[in-house]
């Protein structure tokens, strides 16, 4: 009987869905696969009044729903290093300094590589965003090169000569739109 217990126990955890989702481009898909990021997403929605196409879509582009993500390693001839090229890590890719904010600011402990934790994250600062910078909540293009640039390198168009980076925002803004209109037809 014990065995039995034991395979059956094995077979659900065999089930259980780790790693990021099967399909990243539909926001249903996701939902229906990823038990309760449904519900951390619409607590950060009401939180933070912040976008759930828009929050994921920023998501999907920092990590790509890999919940440990972390920037490459600093190489010297070829060999990588001890250090990273940034502290940023986790489904959000917030850097230490900026997650430290987000908790003295909201008395919220959390881990960046829990997604309830990462999306509140994602929701407060583009709600910052919003009040620091002027952005509307669903400036999917806008609110990204905020996040990514910071809102004092937002406020002073750093991001006008990174032509790169404007892509990366045209994307995100595609992904958001995208995601919009899957969220209406979800179940």
């Amino acid at each position: 009987m014990k065995r039995s217990g034991l395979i059956l126990l094995l077979a659900l955890i065999a089930g259980c869905s780790w790693g990021p989702p099967d399909n990243p481009d539909n926001i249903c898909d996701i939902f229906d696969q990823k038990w309760g990021w449904r519900g951390d997403a619409r607590d950060a929605e009401r939180r933070w009044d912040a976008s759930i196409p828009v929050m994921m879509a920023i998501m999907f582009q920092e990590s790509s729903f890999v919940d440990d993500a972390r920037p490459p390693r600093v190489r010297f001839l070829g060999i990588p290093l001890w250090w990273r090229e940034s502290s940023a890590r986790g489904y959000a890719q917030a850097k230490t300094d900026t997650w430290r904010w987000h908790e003295r600011d909201t008395g919220r402990n959390g881990d960046r590589d829990d997604f309830d934790d990462a999306i509140d994250f994602i929701g407060w600062y583009n709600n910052k965003s919003r009040q620091l910078s002027g952005i509307s909540s669903t400036d999917a293009y806008s609110l990204y090169l905020a996040y990514h640039e910071g809102h004092g390198g937002f406020n002073s168009g750093s991001y006008r000569s990174k032509d790169w980076l404007l892509a990366v925002a045209s994307r995100v803004q595609q992904r958001a739109s995208m995601y919009a209109a899957q969220y209406q037809r979800c179940d």
